[in-house]
């Protein structure tokens, strides 16, 4: 049996519907990333997890017992939110006691789990410090360590790494996945609009849109395998080319996707022609930004420095194995293009896009 079970979850404002029917299974031990647009619920559902937000219809289950009517407190939860919310008059080792103390817990049991946490999260030699005299990053993990102490079933996360600036926010992400090792038993739900958290940190990420899951899976699987033009588009940075019209039903879809690195510059005969607008050059990659007609442009990785110049004509050509098909709805056809790629070239006599 999962550890965490939403069965047909449903919360509305008034008549405004926010989750409608999500079903999911989380184990023991499993970290979860929910992501989607600004709007898709993401907040609401993590608060009705919490216990923040009564649920209007559905059962949520943790370890087998339903716990809809119970509070925060008696849920085994522990929330860690996107602003600090440290007390500044405590210091450290304050901060990380005050909910140990109020449920009752010893000054010796206190300690020995404080000094636990603290050596978890590098926080030793700062227990005695205001939170005012603290980085961004080890406020963050005082909050992260507040939560530890209490031993919780579940950890929830919401947004954690929104305010630090980029550096920060890739050493505290190291840590919070040093801890989910850690913690192996402990499941962690965590909430984030940033692909490169919802890639590295989760086991499986799941996918919402207008209140509901669009897909569920291991990074790997929406990134390779996505089930709609709406996950293929959000997973992923760059995110997949997609290509309709006489781009498309060439290769018998309505949409087809292909993402940056998948496809390759050719100097005759690719499947797409067009011009350069602009090349991002990251130094390690470059990201080719081609114009063949349709309303965005056409992103093609390179390897290192791009020597291409804007207005530069190009032919380019997707790798066969790696191109998906979407029907007029927006839903997979396939898991990737089944043709041999010498099918590609024949269709390539075309050339759609802007004369070369």
């Amino acid at each position: 049996m999962a550890d965490l079970q939403l069965r047909n979850l449903r919360k509305s404002f008034g008549n405004f519907e926010v989750i409608k029917g999500v079903n999911m299974d989380i184990r023991a031990g499993e970290f979860m990333v929910f992501v989607g647009p600004s709007g898709c619920g993401k907040p609401t559902l993590l608060r009705l997890i919490a216990g923040l937000e009564d649920i209007t219809a559905g059962s949520l289950l943790i370890d087998g017992v339903e716990v809809n009517g119970l509070s925060p407190s008696k849920r085994g939860v522990a929330m860690v939110f996107q602003s600090y919310a440290l007390y500044p008059h405590m210091t450290v080792y304050q901060n990380m006691a005050f909910g140990m103390q109020l449920a009752g817990s010893s000054k010796p049991a206190c300690k020995q789990r404080i000094e636990q946490a603290a050596e978890m999260l590098q926080l030793s030699p700062y227990l005695s410090r205001l939170p005012r005299q603290l980085s961004g990053g080890q406020r963050q993990r005082v909050a992260i360590g507040r939560t530890i102490v209490r031993d919780p079933k579940l950890f929830l996360f919401d947004e954690p790494l929104s305010n630090l600036d980029a550096a920060l926010r890739v050493a505290t992400r190291l840590e919070i996945a040093k801890l989910h090792e850690g913690m192996a038993d402990t499941k962690m739900i965590y909430v984030t609009h940033d692909q490169v958290e919802a890639m590295t940190l989760a086991d499986r990420i799941c996918v919402l849109r207008d209140g509901r899951v669009e897909q569920i899976g291991t990074p790997l699987e929406l990134y390779q395998y996505p089930n709609s033009t709406f996950v293929a588009s959000f997973i992923g940075s760059p995110r997949m080319n997609l290509l309709s019209a006489m781009h498309a039903t060439r290769f018998g879809a309505s949409t087809v996707g292909i993402r940056p690195e998948h496809l390759v510059f050719v100097d005759s005969d690719g499947c797409w022609r067009g011009r350069v607008i602009h090349s991002e050059i990251l130094g390690s990659d470059s990201y080719v930004y081609v114009d063949l007609g349709l309303d965005e442009p056409v992103v093609v990785r390179e390897s290192g420095v791009s020597q291409r110049r804007p207005g530069a004509p190009v032919s380019i050509k997707p790798m066969a194995a790696q191109m998906h098909r979407f029907d007029q709805d927006g839903r997979a056809l396939a898991k990737a293009w089944e043709h041999k790629d010498e099918e590609i070239q024949e269709q390539s006599a075309a050339g759609l896009g802007f004369p070369v």
